[in-house]
């Protein structure tokens, strides 16, 4: 189980990430951009997750710049009231939370970044901007389409769903066709396929992206 502390990014802005820590020395570490729910319990299972994998996993409260302490579930209204927090931060913002957490965990070695949702979007424009990252695993950012002219300075491997609306299966191809250098992988299932909180929910795809990032992380991290 991991914890909460506080870090200030460089604008003097405080925020809180969620950080959880291997059982030994860690392989290297992992930042988990969250979905537009906050630190809720399933991130913090996805950070503890990668933790018992033997990385140095941190999730920042990227809201944090809107609404202190978001964390929220996956109902209709959920989503809408988180879809209105994310409007509230820019990405420029929350890469600079990103970049706080990358250097508060440089010390455990290389450093990944795994985004889901919102937090793709912000994965894959990190693997552009932020400095230090090893590598970058965005899951079914529905922002990317509009960021498909960025370019990544890490290694790139982007975990689509077939059946998704954001962004669509023709947007995630036309993506995948614009960063040949990048890993695309699809799987037959819809948007937050890995979250078992939601209606989404698919444990083969789940599965498998999870292995196939895990081999990717310790390809490239450790």
């Amino acid at each position: 189980m991991g914890q909460f502390i506080e870090l200030q990014s460089a604008d003097g802005h405080r925020f809180q990430a969620y950080v959880a820590q291997p059982a030994g020395k860690a392989r290297g570490a992992i930042v988990i951009a969250p979905e537009i729910f906050g630190v809720n319990s399933h991130i913090r299972a996805v950070t503890d997750g990668y933790a018992a994998d033997g990385y140095l996993a941190i999730a920042p409260a990227l809201f944090d710049r809107a609404q202190r302490g978001y964390d929220t579930g996956y109902s209709p209204d959920e989503i809408q009231a988180g879809v209105a927090v994310m409007q509230k931060v820019s990405l420029d913002d929350a890469l600079r939370d990103v970049e706080t957490c990358v250097a508060h965990v440089a010390s455990a070695g290389k450093v990944g970044i795994v985004g889901y949702c919102w937090g793709g979007t912000v994965a894959w424009v990190a693997a552009a901007k932020v400095s230090g990252l090893a590598c970058s695993i965005p899951y079914y950012g529905g922002g990317i389409y509009g960021q498909i002219a960025s370019k990544a300075r890490c290694p790139v491997m982007f975990q689509f769903a077939d059946q998704d609306k954001s962004p669509t299966l023709a947007q995630a191809r036309e993506i995948a066709a614009a960063h040949p250098q990048a890993i695309a992988h699809f799987y037959a299932a819809g948007h937050g396929f890995n979250c078992d909180h939601r209606g989404s929910y698919d444990a083969p795809s789940a599965a498998l992206a999870r292995q196939r990032a895990l081999e990717f992380l310790a390809l490239h991290v450790g």
